[in-house]
């Protein structure tokens, strides 16, 4: 029995890797994908496949889409997931917005020792790059997508990159597939879907080899990037820290090219979004080289860039809590606010007094005036404290501070004032600031004498 040629190079594509995971629009380039794959498990038994359809809800034929999607699933004998979510294009438009939730809902669906695989095909690869082109993208960007690559700890696999739509459509007539038109596809208000109908073909019929060469050249633009990637890992592990942190000094003694070129992989090593050349140059400006006393802070996309004790820190987006003011009526455990965990009483290493019966017990996140601390001589302004603490200025205001009434009583893990320092004999107050939020209470008690 002759084994079809289109099998023998899928099958070289997923090598060793068994189990997988189908993006599956139900479109052209999926159900190919997903049709090769099933007549390849009938040849490799061992091959374990799954499918994943999202429901995007900008059609009104989406709930048609998942039907359509289920019965072709269950005539391969494939179990399918659908995710239905909600998109968000208020900051990067409807097409990224799609993307992300796709992509959002693969990481949840994908499981231990999975693969993703997705149906990109060669048009999609000179799409990719000429969109790069219009955003004035450098080799990374130039680089497109590769056949292989990463989906957070999954392996991520484009065995169609090297085939164009016009062989997947004769495999489709072939095998007599059926599929989805989505309609979509023909607005051209879409840069996508403008290069697909109105400058891809016009090219090709001028080069007809244009969507080849494309892929070439994308493919060099990767191989440069993965030649930087291995000569500067070492010089990056050099300039970061445990906390990823990285060095200014470090940076400084590098030529503006390696210095953006290091920037931008301490970036992607956090799986973050690349900012522009722009972005990179006010990332060194305005962060790093600002003035000594100054707190910079700039804000990309759904991260920002810090500077403290000259090294540069990624962070998430952190909510205000200044003004926030938590009762403590005397529970074992307490809920912080914006994912800071919970402050448990009966055991830890934060020992103070117990408070009287006159005082109210209150957790808060700043703090202004002098304080006087045990094991430090005099008083000193709360902003000299943290900077004799080494604490950098984003986290002076996510640190639970006890207060008996308006006073000051300890920042915890950090420091206990004179005024909450335990007395010999007297009964005292145990915290423990647990980072993570506990699942259930602990029935500890709340004041040990």
């Amino acid at each position: 029995m002759r084994t079809d040629p289109f099998l023998i190079q899928l099958a070289e594509q997923l090598g060793e890797q068994r189990q997988l995971l189908v993006g599956f629009s139900g479109g052209l380039d999926s159900t190919v994908l997903l049709d090769a794959l099933w007549r390849l498990r009938q040849q490799q038994p061992d091959i374990q496949l799954r499918a994943v359809h999202v429901h995007h809800g900008l059609s009104r034929f989406a709930d048609q889409w998942v039907a359509h999607c289920q019965q072709q699933c269950d005539h391969w004998q494939i179990p399918l997931r659908v995710h239905y979510v909600q998109l968000d294009s208020t900051q990067a438009g409807i097409e990224a917005a799609a993307r992300q939730a796709r992509y959002r809902a693969f990481r949840q669906t994908l499981q231990v020792h999975e693969a993703l695989l997705t149906a990109h095909h060669l048009d999609d690869q000179c799409e990719t790059l000429l969109l790069a082109l219009k955003r004035g993208s450098g080799p990374a960007g130039l680089g497109a997508m590769l056949a292989q690559g990463q989906s957070g700890q999954h392996r991520l696999l484009r065995p169609l990159l090297a085939i164009s739509r016009q062989q997947l459509e004769r495999y489709a007539q072939q095998h007599a597939l059926r599929w989805i038109e989505d309609e979509s596809n023909q607005d051209t208000r879409f840069d996508r879907n403008f290069l697909r109908r109105d400058v891809v073909p016009l090219l090709s019929q001028r080069w007809p080899h244009f969507a080849q060469a494309v892929a070439r050249s994308a493919s060099l633009c990767a191989e440069q990037e993965q030649l930087l990637d291995e000569l500067l890992a070492e010089p990056l592990a050099e300039l970061t820290d445990h906390n990823n942190a990285i060095s200014i000094e470090g940076l400084s003694c590098c030529s503006a090219a390696k210095r953006a070129a290091l920037l931008r992989r301490w970036i992607a090593s956090s799986a973050l979004p690349l900012p522009s050349r722009d972005g990179l140059h006010q990332l060194w400006q305005q962060v790093a080289l600002s003035k000594p006393d100054a707190e910079p802070v700039l804000q990309l996309s759904g991260y920002q860039v810090r500077r403290f004790q000259q090294r540069l820190y990624l962070l998430p987006p952190m909510a205000d809590l200044s003004q926030h003011c938590l009762l403590w009526h005397g529970e074992t455990r307490l809920l912080l606010p914006d994912g800071l965990g919970s402050l448990q009483t009966g055991e830890g290493p934060c020992v103070l007094r117990a408070p009287h019966a006159d005082e109210q017990v209150t957790v808060r996140f700043s703090a202004a005036g002098r304080v006087r601390v045990v094991g430090r001589a005099g008083s000193r302004p709360i902003k000299k404290l943290w900077q004799e603490l080494a604490v950098a200025p984003w986290l002076r205001k996510r640190i639970p501070l006890i207060y008996y009434n308006q006073q000051l009583i300890a920042a915890v893990d950090h420091f206990i004032t004179e005024a909450g320092q335990p007395q010999l004999g007297q009964p005292s107050l145990c915290l423990q600031w647990c980072r993570e939020a506990p699942t259930q209470s602990s029935p500890v008690p709340v004041f040990t004498g």
